[in-house]
């Protein structure tokens, strides 16, 4: 008598723990109906399925103003051309520092000396702006001047470009209009761990965020802006945004979503399938938070279609995708389980009959 109610605590303590253990979810339309509301239950399908097969968060268009070729604005260390026709002798035959160019060196001061009228203010402004003033001034001493002046070395701007790209460097800006993706290329390019959607210019004091990606797969202009001097690019290194497999899969494991796109059919495969001994078909399950409330998406895989429709479902970061156990399955874990206790069982009692 003692024997067996040992047994009956031991098969009821295991039988209690093991149904508080099972995960218990609606798998018919019966089921789901009586589901509570703070759970929203989508079945895939045909007729849903395409909403699912873009990915949640788009490209987002940048704040930072494209911008557009503009005059170059002299700065101090610019090595400036001066041409006065029919004036050779205004000519410089080398550089102020007996370097291989001909010109006149902004100061640090941003100004530079011109023969005759001496100092001349260079720094913030375009080389018409300096060929006007000098026109001017020449007139005292030339009837009518005509000359050009052009910047014949960038020594002033540059923009920086550092984190994730090949060649860290900074780079002169010039009277040729440097873009986002140029200064980019110019740095090496993107490594393989660049995060292209959160790449920063840092300007006057403030942070933009552009989504680079938007520009290269979406063709948004916005997200290819003109860099101005003083720039700083920094390309992030990408995060891992992961998604999880767990139940009945032969290899439960995380996808990592930040390298390429994958769909909850690729996600299966890529870690062995589905157990076939254990799981149920009909119970391949995402749970994904949208605003804050659960919904839960079933995908029934028990004939090719269901596969079909997972091919064009995809995945997004913190999905939790669970495979259910077969009911079959679970009878057999708590056989397999109870076997031990029955035998132990059983031994007790010959030796009680003893």
């Amino acid at each position: 008598m003692l024997v067996r109610i040992v047994v009956s605590l031991v098969l009821f303590s295991f039988l209690s723990a093991c149904s508080e253990g099972f995960v218990r979810f609606p798998v018919t339309k019966e089921q789901q109906h009586r589901k509570t509301e703070d759970v929203t239950i989508i079945r895939l399908d045909d007729s849903n399925i395409d909403t699912f097969s873009r990915p949640a968060k788009g490209y987002v268009t940048s704040s930072l103003p494209v911008g557009k070729s503009s005059d170059y604005h002299i700065g101090s260390g610019d090595l400036l051309d001066v041409v006065v026709f029919d004036h050779p002798e205004l000519m410089l035959p080398v550089t102020q520092t007996g370097g291989a160019d001909s010109g006149y060196y902004v100061q640090a001061d941003g100004t530079f000396f011109f023969p005759f009228i001496g100092q001349v203010d260079a720094s913030g402004r375009t080389a018409e702006d300096v060929r006007a003033e000098l026109a001017k001034r020449l007139v005292e001493f030339i009837p009518d001047p005509q000359l050009i002046v052009r910047v014949a070395a960038f020594n002033s701007q540059r923009v920086v470009v550092a984190g994730e790209v090949k060649a860290p460097n900074s780079q002169t800006v010039s009277l040729v209009p440097i873009s986002l993706i140029t200064a980019i290329n110019a740095a090496g390019g993107f490594t393989e761990d660049a995060d292209l959607r959160a790449v920063s210019v840092q300007r006057g004091g403030r942070v933009h965020t552009i989504d680079v990606a938007g520009f290269l797969n979406a063709g948004i202009e916005q997200n290819n802006p003109i860099l101005r001097a003083g720039d700083v690019v920094t390309v992030p290194r990408r995060r891992a945004q992961e998604a999880y497999l767990l139940g009945q899969i032969r290899k439960p494991a995380t996808v990592d979503l930040s390298i390429e796109q994958i769909t909850l059919t690729q996600a299966l495969t890529r870690q062995g399938g589905l157990s076939e001994e254990r799981a149920d078909a009909r119970g391949v399950f995402v749970f994904r938070s949208i605003n804050n409330k659960m919904t839960v998406f079933q995908l029934e895989t028990s004939s090719p279609t269901g596969l079909l429709l997972g091919t064009r479902f995809l995945l997004e970061p913190g999905d939790v995708v669970y495979v259910l156990r077969s009911p079959l399955s679970k009878w057999n874990d708590v056989i397999s389980a109870l076997l031990p206790t029955v035998n132990a069982t059983r031994a007790a009692q010959v030796v009680s009959q003893n």
